[in-house]
């Protein structure tokens, strides 16, 4: 699947899926008899919800161990979304400012490996991360000037971190998977937008 897919869709479209999706959302909370406000709108040619709490205690719920219930929630509200209009849905849902506080700790994580990278001067595996995770950590392996490259398959996918001096090791490497590979001069990657399933599902 294209990354650009939703580049292809108008910002009258992308705010219908966010419509579509908060609508979705609304009734969940009715029949679970949460309390909280939703947001809608788009961001970065990407349609977004968030639920915004009221009530922490009710809404945290709605997050799970790890974010595991949000990525259900987002899976389910892009698969609404799909029915009414007919076209896959990257909609990105937050809950409770969740995505936040995994972004940052994800960039925490990310400078971690580079650290360790730089000082060892050898490659530095992740535990396996969803394809949201993937992109956080490419995005900030390359703002380092670094390079990085996604390897396995779901669920078990994860990045490798290169050092400055691995460069050659991630261009020369025997796999097809080289979507991952990322540096201040490349191209984006493509991997980590292929599936319905991408993105913080």
């Amino acid at each position: 699947m294209s990354q650009n897919m939703d580049v292809d869709k108008s910002m009258e479209q992308l705010n219908e899926e966010a419509d579509i999706g908060a609508d979705y959302l609304e009734d969940l909370l009715d029949i679970v008899d949460y309390e909280g406000d939703i947001e809608m709108g788009v961001r970065n040619h990407r349609p977004t919800v968030q639920i915004v709490a009221d009530d922490d205690t009710d809404i945290k719920h709605l997050i799970g161990h790890e974010g595991e219930v949000v990525d259900a929630l987002q899976r389910l509200t892009r698969l609404a979304v799909q029915q009414r209009t007919g076209e896959r849905s990257h909609l990105i849902l937050d809950v409770d400012g969740f995505l936040g506080r995994k972004r940052k700790k994800l960039r925490q994580t990310a400078l971690d490996a580079i650290d360790e990278a730089g000082e060892t001067g050898e490659p530095v595996d992740l535990d396996p991360m969803n394809s949201f995770e993937r992109k956080i950590v490419h995005d900030m392996v390359r703002e380092e000037g670094l390079k990085s490259r996604s390897h396995g398959e779901e669920p078990h996918r994860f990045v490798t971190i290169y050092p400055r001096d691995g460069a050659a090791e991630v261009l020369t490497g025997d796999s097809q998977q080289d979507e991952g590979v990322t540096d201040v001069d490349s191209a984006p990657y493509a991997d980590e937008d292929k599936t319905l399933e991408d993105e913080g599902r």
